[in-house]
């Protein structure tokens, strides 16, 4: 193994993570940028309004124990706002069926289950995050999106599992929502600091919350009891030169290039070099992602903004 190179078994497994903030109860609503944490807290995953029960479900699901098309669509019909979202995604351009879909055996036959388990966790993360539509919020959102579109299209032309690496781009950057949602204003601080590289935020993150996004998302993989395989996903996903497996090693460059897109959540001072991120990709990818960064980005944000329209 490459000098420096980490694996999951180097990450701290701890569902808890003693860490700081740079608000004081006296203080007033911001923090300046370069602050030192003040206060001691525990970061704690149980502390957080809990991700939908339906997505979770479908989630599990990827662990092999229940593979049922009839399951996931019976539990999707005993929730009626998701019902209704399967309903108006079945039937909106971003499906394009030649006939109307009017209940949710029909959508689930028609999108199959792989498809379906993906909608609900979309569906899943939208839910999660419309009681907190904060700026920050919407960029995790509309990042989150690119990444797991880029890393579906990536794995699809590698012949590599697309509906896990979608699902994994989906949830790669939990960790950063849930630190946004329990520590608002220090994390507005980590923003309002920015980044000339990646690993710059990570350690903003530190200085000023205690724990970066990747210690916190693997620690909801493990609170959530979600399959181990996204504990990679969360925790390695800007690591670079980390010696990830199958399609996990997807997402490094996949989060990598939804930054480099403008889908940032925060944007680095030096910019990106899309060439240089293609190259990171597997070259049956690497050919068929356009030359023109414009044109990728505009086709992901036609996609990100269906999804919204639904």
């Amino acid at each position: 193994m490459p000098p420096g190179t980490m694996t999951s078994a180097t990450m701290t497994t701890a569902t808890t993570t003693t860490a700081t903030t740079a608000v004081d109860s006296t203080a007033a609503g911001t923090i300046p940028s370069n602050a030192a944490p003040a206060k001691q807290f525990t970061f704690d995953p149980q502390a957080l309004t809990p991700f939908p029960a339906i997505a979770l479900k479908a989630l599990k699901l990827m662990a092999g124990t229940d593979t049922s098309l009839l399951d996931l669509c019976n539990l999707i019909r005993s929730d009626p706002a998701f019902s209704t979202e399967i309903l108006k995604i079945a039937n909106s351009p971003l499906v394009a069926f030649s006939r109307n879909v009017t209940n949710v055996m029909q959508a689930s036959m028609l999108l199959g289950f792989q498809r379906l388990r993906n909608l609900v966790i979309t569906i899943g993360l939208k839910a999660y995050l419309k009681g907190s539509s904060t700026p920050v919020m919407r960029l995790c959102w509309r990042h989150s999106v690119a990444c797991a579109l880029i890393a579906e299209r990536s794995a699809n032309w590698s012949l590599l599992d697309k509906d896990f690496a979608y699902t994994a781009g989906i949830l790669h950057d939990i960790g950063r929502i849930a630190l946004a949602t329990l520590m608002p204003v220090p994390y507005a601080a980590v923003i309002e600091r920015g980044a000339d590289q990646p690993q710059d935020f990570l350690q903003s993150e530190l200085d000023l919350c205690g724990i970066d996004h990747c210690q916190a998302g693997r620690s909801l993989v493990t609170a959530w009891n979600l399959p181990d395989a996204f504990l990679d996903v969360t925790a390695l996903h800007h690591t670079a030169d980390c010696q990830l497996p199958g399609t996990t090693a997807l997402l490094p460059p996949a989060c990598a290039l939804a930054d480099a897109l403008g889908f940032a959540v925060i944007r680095c001072r030096v910019a990106p070099v899309y060439s240089e991120i293609l190259a990171r990709f597997p070259e049956a990818a690497r050919k068929r992602f356009p030359q023109d960064a414009k044109e990728l980005a505009s086709e992901i944000d036609h996609e990100i903004k269906l999804l919204e329209s639904v």
